[in-house]
C-alpha cells in the first residue's frame, strides 16, 4: 500500500462524478484552495488501484503521500486540521462537539435515504424520497436561526448538507417558495460560495444547469 501511495507526491483523491459523499470532501478541498490531484472514477469500473488502497474499495479515497484515508468524514476532518485556513470547524471542544453530532444526523437521516433512493428498488426509493423531503422542509426553521446551519460560520456541517440540497432537483424534490424560503435563501448563500462552483464536477453541474 505504502509503495503505491509513495509514488504520488501530490495529494490524490479518488472521486465519483455524481457521489455526494465525493462531492463534500471535493467541497472542503476547494473551500480551502489545497492542491489535490482529483481522479474521477466510473463506479461500474473501478481501477484496481482503488482496491489495493481501500480494503472497501469505495470512493472518496484520499492519498496524501503515505497516508490513505477513506470515509468522508473522517478524510473532511483530517483536511480541515492539516490545512487549518480556513477552519471548517470550531475551535471549542463543545461547539465542536455539536457539530459532529450534527454531522452523524445528517450521514444517519439524510445521506442513508439518499443511498436508497440511488440504489434501492422504486419502491424503496419513492419512500425515501418522500421522508427525505419531509425532513428537509421540517428543518426550515432551523436554516433560518443562522446564516449558515446552525453557525454563523460556514462549517463542514454545510460541506455535508450542501450535496443534498444540490441533487433534491435529480431526486424529483421540490422545495416551496413559502414553505421552503429559509432553505432556499440557504441554498442560494451556499451554492454562491466560490468553493462550492469550484468543486462540481460536470455531471453535478447539469443537475442545476
Amino acid at each position: 500500500m505504502a509503495s503505491i501511495s509513495s509514488r504520488r507526491s501530490v495529494m490524490t483523491l479518488f472521486s465519483a462524478a455524481d457521489c455526494a459523499d465525493s462531492h463534500r470532501v471535493r467541497i472542503v478541498l476547494a473551500e480551502k484552495d489545497i492542491t489535490v490531484d482529483v481522479l474521477n472514477i466510473n463506479p461500474d469500473d473501478k481501477p484496481e488501484e482503488l482496491a489495493e488502497l481501500n480494503p472497501y474499495n469505495t470512493t472518496p479515497t484520499l492519498i496524501d503521500r503515505d497516508l490513505v484515508l477513506y470515509d468522508a468524514r473522517i478524510i473532511m476532518e483530517y483536511l480541515d486540521e492539516r490545512f487549518p485556513h480556513p477552519p471548517l470547524m470550531p475551535v471549542d471542544p463543545v461547539t465542536r462537539a455539536h457539530s459532529r453530532l450534527a454531522l452523524f444526523r445528517i450521514e444517519k437521516d439524510w445521506f442513508s435515504l439518499v443511498e436508497d433512493i440511488e440504489r434501492g428498488d422504486e419502491k424503496s426509493a419513492a419512500e425515501a424520497r418522500r421522508i427525505l423531503r419531509e425532513s428537509v422542509l421540517s428543518a426550515a426553521e432551523v436554516f433560518a436561526i443562522k446564516p449558515y446551519f446552525l453557525s454563523d460560520e460556514y462549517t463542514l456541517v454545510d460541506c455535508t448538507i450542501a450535496p443534498v440540497l444540490w441533487r433534491l432537483p435529480k431526486y424529483g424534490i421540490d422545495v416551496p417558495a413559502k414553505q421552503g424560503r429559509p432553505i432556499l435563501k440557504y441554498m442560494e448563500r451556499v451554492f454562491s460560495r466560490d468553493g462550492f462552483q469550484q468543486s462540481l464536477s460536470k455531471v453535478e453541474k447539469a443537475i442545476r444547469p
